[in-house]
């Protein structure tokens, strides 16, 4: 009798010994490994519930998976080393995914009884513990009996913690998630998913609260997020612009010009700032100074045309005074043969005269200017934009120009999340500048007071020393910058490594990267980088060797659709064969560097994100000139990840925005199309039927438009936006 309890004994302590090798063992290759290869959470989201921070919450996570589990397989300290890992299990259990099917929480659950059962059993004989330690520990013991209670009323507690305040079912959800990649239903709770999948379990999360919204089929995905654009000045600005985005004949934008001039009161301008091409138009011509003095003699009229061209009429230029003995550094006034200005501004080599020019006009009040915001960012989400990063821009003062959109902010009613940048105005004074925005801010601060990371300062950029600026003037050669560049550009850098922001910097030829990127090794040579996340905006045409560069130090490039409404002309500069391989996105993607995609809307580009989109699907231009053979092009879901999970890193937010999926912001769109599957050229006619941001309805129309919670009209009541449908796509925009 006696021999058979004591061979029970030794089965017993070989079954414990099994146990923690086996389950140990699991939980290191696992769940261990890999959080040490992605420490910062860049491939796979790691959840921090307790919200003490990724990286934190990364190392917790290795003690618990890899260290830990070390000491139980040697049954060392074996039941004291369980209680990392029971922590981890636990709080995975009931904070991250106790609202989630039994198929998805089994495995916390699992791990957290076998962990229990070591801590309240022991390591057994064969262990070290056993050679050192003859009796258990009481107050290990005592404290098992507590785990046991959590574990317990854990499994009893009522699930209305995770019943959701909106589902959205019967969709078509491209997820950009690997491990769910196509889901019918998402629920979402308190600005945040918290289930992704099928319709049947999305019931679970049901209440008599619940807003359900039946998608009827749509497809929807992660909210579009502009790497690149600048919608706080754009937002400003807005209310006063005439858009010629989408139109396709200059007798149509003529059209417009003249019916817009007949509204606009005596003392304002009639403007158009960017967002078209000559190609998109049926002529493939500008418009000619005699044509927009015979269509609006009497109003001053500004275009700007990208960064290269301003037209004036004769009214306009009698407004700002220029004639024969006016100039710019910047930029050229065309004289005609008796020396008067014909109307023509040209930027050579510097787009500085087309700045100077355009903020000579009028400007919206206070009231105009939030009034004026709140359409911009409607209109971006009609466009399915969501987030957008903020680049600075030319006459964006800080903190001034800000303080709109903060407000806004501060209010709940900014409704595109913003990441922005602090962009240096004043030349000579770009060092001085950051040192006090060093000083008085920090980045990642949010002032969103209804949501997270709403409207928070980033870092610096993008033009960090006016030394530095390389204009993308396709239509002028490249400009070549001075000797003293480095000098002016090495101290800020330093200085903002050292202050640990983040900066961007406005770099479109090779030439001038080569540059930037020895001063940045320099710096990196005694203010380490160590994870500063920096990018290089633009890069149409670094090299092979340069992305190297770009990628030891860390960096990332946000891409835009320059070459959209520029490529022509490159063509003609550059030839074809250069234009085929700029930017050189694809060797981008395949040298695993972060790349996002956006517009530079809305002074060169169109804000419309399909119309980046549509370049890279397409690979042509806005004239449908071939820019990329076919077999270089990305698939049109690797394109969204550009505009979503791939821009997400520009504002280190990848691990909360950019999927659909179970903890990410529950920003959300529903399309109108079917992106995957419709004609290239349809791609310029999509939008969002409705746009979900922080898990609330911000925009709706068509069948949905009984879910939309509007704006007030624009003001002043002359607006264009009152007058015109403002982009939406060449054929479906109808201009009234």
């Amino acid at each position: 009798m006696i021999l058979n309890k004591n061979k029970l004994l030794a089965n017993n302590d070989l079954a414990l010994l099994f146990i923690r090798v086996a389950v140990s063992m699991s939980m290191i290759i696992v769940h261990g490994f890999k959080k040490v290869i992605d420490i910062h959470g860049t491939i796979e989201h790691i959840p921090d519930p307790l919200g003490i921070g990724n990286t934190a919450s990364a190392i917790i996570s290795i003690i618990a998976n890899i260290v830990a589990p070390v000491f139980v397989i040697l049954g060392y300290k074996a039941r004291l080393a369980t209680i990392p890992t029971l922590g981890v299990t636990l709080t995975g259990l009931i904070l991250v995914h106790w609202g989630d099917p039994l198929a998805v929480r089994d495995v916390p659950y699992l791990y957290s009884i076998v962990f229990l059962f070591i801590l309240l059993a022991g390591p057994g004989k064969y262990s070290i513990d056993n050679i050192r330690f003859k009796s258990p520990d009481k107050k290990i013991t005592q404290l098992s009996t507590v785990l046991l209670t959590v574990i317990v009323l854990a499994s009893c507690s009522d699930k209305e913690a995770m019943q959701a305040d909106l589902i959205v079912k019967n969709a078509n959800i491209i997820t950009l998630d690997d491990e769910i990649p196509r889901a019918s239903a998402v629920a979402i709770k308190e600005g945040e998913i918290i289930y992704v999948g099928n319709e049947e379990l999305a019931e679970d999360y049901k209440s008599e609260e619940t807003r359900i919204i039946d998608a009827q089929g749509k497809m929807m995905i992660p909210g579009l997020n502009d790497s690149h654009l600048h919608h706080i000045r754009g937002g400003l600005n807005y209310n006063l612009e005439l858009r010629w985005d989408g139109v396709t004949s200059i007798k149509r934008a003529l059209e417009m010009l003249k019916e817009q001039a007949n509204r606009t009161p005596e003392g304002q301008w009639v403007r158009v700032v960017g967002g078209w091409s000559e190609f998109q138009f049926e002529e493939r011509r500008l418009p000619t100074l005699q044509e927009i003095n015979e269509a609006v003699p009497d109003k001053p009229v500004f275009i700007l045309y990208l960064y290269s061209l301003g037209f004036m009429n004769k009214a306009g230029l009698e407004y700002v005074g220029y004639d024969s003995l006016t100039s710019y550094p910047g930029g050229e006034i065309q004289l005609d043969s008796e020396g008067i200005p014909t109307g023509l501004l040209v930027a050579k080599p510097s787009a500085l005269i087309l700045y100077s020019t355009l903020v000579k006009g009028p400007s919206l009040t206070r009231e105009e200017q939030i009034n004026s915001t709140m359409q911009y960012m409607r209109e971006l989400n009609r466009l399915g934009i969501t987030s957008a990063i903020d680049a600075g821009g030319g006459g964006q003062y800080y903190p001034n120009n800000y303080e709109v959109a903060q407000q806004l902010a501060k209010e709940g009613k900014l409704t595109v999340r913003t990441a922005y940048y602090l962009f240096a105005q004043k030349k000579g004074k770009e060092l001085e500048s950051f040192k006090n925005w060093t000083s008085q801010v920090s980045p990642r601060h949010n002032d969103d007071l209804f949501k997270p990371n709403g409207y928070m300062m980033h870092g610096a950029g993008e033009n960090l020393t006016w030394a530095a600026a390389d204009f993308e003037n396709f239509l002028e050669p490249r400009p070549h910058l001075g000797e003293h560049m480095e000098g002016e550009l090495k101290p800020i850098i330093e200085l903002l490594v050292s202050k640990r922001w983040p900066f961007r910097i406005h770099a479109t030829y090779g030439e001038s990267i080569e540059r930037f990127l020895d001063v940045f090794e320099e710096v990196n040579d005694s203010i380490p980088f160590d994870g500063l996340r920096w990018i290089v905006d633009h890069g149409e045409t670094v090299t092979d060797q340069q992305l190297e560069r770009i990628k030891n130090l860390g960096g990332g490039i946000a891409i835009q659709n320059r070459m959209a409404f520029q490529g022509e002309y490159f063509i003609d500069r550059y030839g074809a064969q250069e234009a085929s391989n700029t930017p050189p996105f694809s060797k981008m993607i395949d040298k695993g560097l972060p790349v996002g995609l956006g517009t530079d809307g809305t002074r060169v580009s169109s804000y419309n994100p399909w119309y980046s989109i549509y370049w890279l699907a397409s690979g042509k231009t806005m004239g449908g000139t071939q820019l990329y053979p076919r077999e270089r092009l990305l698939s049109r879901e690797s394109i969204l990840k550009l505009m979503t999970r791939g821009s997400a890193w520009f504002s280190s937010e990848e691990n909360v925005k950019g999927s659909i999926k179970k903890g990410m912001y529950a920003d959300l769109i529903l399309l109108n199309q079917d992106f995957l599957s419709i004609d290239d050229e349809k791609i310029k006619q999509m939008e969002s039927l409705l746009t979900i941001v922080n898990g609330k309805v911000v925009f709706a129309q068509n069948e949905f438009s009984y879910l939309d919670p509007g704006v007030p009209s624009a003001i002043p009541k002359w607006s264009p936006v009152n007058y015109y449908q403002s982009i939406g796509g060449q054929q479906k925009k109808q201009i009234r």
